[in-house]
């Protein structure tokens, strides 16, 4: 009598396990990569990635990290429920004048657990005059 009990229980939590496993919070973004396109130095660096919980339990977004500190991502800590929005702002340094090449990596409880968004672009600086352009100028005045 006592094996079956534990029988029937052992069965019972592996059940109910594999049920609890079925549901499952889903990241979907609208896009995975941001362009500035060519940006102005000192421009408004903010950007939103946008987001839906597209699976059937709550979506915890435990941690947002960029590749380097000119990046500060800033997100929700409350749980997205099932077909609820969500949004992870980005704020890049525009006073670095350089090409942007950055990686946000986003860790949650969803099915896939680490995603990498990209942000892209180019920040100048219009005020100073590129070496070519001085270059080009010099030859014409010759």
């Amino acid at each position: 009598m006592m094996k079956q009990l534990i029988t029937i229980l052992f069965i019972g939590l592996i059940s109910f396990s594999v049920n609890a496993q079925e549901k499952a919070a889903k990241i979907d973004f609208k896009s995975d990569t941001i362009d500035y396109g060519t940006i102005e130095k000192g421009a408004d660096g903010l950007r939103v990635f946008e987001f839906t919980n597209t699976g059937d339990a709550p979506l915890i977004v435990s941690k947002v990290t960029s590749s380097c500190g000119c990046t500060v991502p800033k997100w929700s800590k409350d749980p997205i429920l099932p077909g609820q929005t969500g949004e992870i702002q980005v704020k890049y340094d525009t006073n670095r004048v350089s090409p942007i090449r950055k990686t946000i990596t986003v860790i949650s409880n969803a099915k896939t657990p680490t995603v990498a968004l990209k942000i892209k672009g180019d920040v100048i600086d219009s005020n100073k005059e590129s070496l070519l352009e001085k270059k080009d100028k010099s030859v014409v005045e010759q």
